[in-house]
């Protein structure tokens, strides 16, 4: 192994029920109607993807445009208040930082990316938005992106997930793959069997790579 790319929200970030939250709420309040199963197609797509479903699937009176920007923006005011994040997470970014290049291959836009790295300083090597790529999670797209910049081959990184289609992007970019089971929204059991390692909680990282 010779790189570790993280997912930032539901690894690093509590955000997964911050968006689920917000995205319901822009939808409602533009005549769309949330179905069962849209929270868990949602996850790992990017920018561009969710905001089209948003307004082809469920019926807000937006443009996809119009309702991402809406929904960016107040995420950005969460995160300008106070970043959710993860209990023990920045610590275990910066430990593994220790013996290997880290990178970021996230769902979130660029600026959301930007304040979870401006408020933590944490030293990545790269950091990628699925929006800046051809297709977003469970695609590889993001994670091969990530490792290219990282200069490292897809197969000798090591990736850190938590939600169903998060795993099968890092899988599908044959990564060995450590998961962190999202407690709000459990990834599918036949997914999780794939990967290489699975910890209760991120601070058990270090342990599951051999750090400590």
């Amino acid at each position: 192994m010779d790189a570790v790319i993280f997912d930032l929200d539901g690894v690093l970030v509590d955000s997964e029920r911050i968006w689920d939250e917000i995205r319901r709420a822009v939808v409602a309040e533009h005549g769309g109607t949330w179905q069962d199963g849209t929270t868990r197609a949602l996850q790992g797509m990017s920018t561009p993807e969710w905001a089209r479903y948003l307004v082809e699937e469920l019926g807000a009176r937006l443009t996809p445009p119009e309702i991402a920007t809406v929904v960016v923006k107040r995420m950005a005011a969460r995160y300008a208040e106070e970043p959710p994040l993860i209990p023990g997470a920045v610590e275990v970014v910066r430990q593994v930082s220790k013996r290997w290049p880290v990178a970021i291959a996230s769902s979130s836009p660029v600026i959301l990316i930007k304040g979870f790295l401006d408020v933590t300083g944490l030293p990545v090597g790269a950091a990628v938005s699925s929006e800046q790529v051809g297709a977003g999670k469970p695609a590889p797209d993001v994670y091969l992106r990530a490792a290219e910049l990282l200069g490292v081959a897809p197969s000798d990184c090591a990736a850190v997930e938590d939600t169903t289609n998060g795993l099968r992007s890092a899988l599908a970019a044959k990564m060995a793959v450590y998961a962190v089971p999202n407690p709000h929204f459990p990834p599918d059991p036949e997914v999780l069997k794939q990967a290489t390692a699975v910890v209760e909680k991120i601070t058990g990282l270090p342990g599951a790579l051999g750090l400590s």
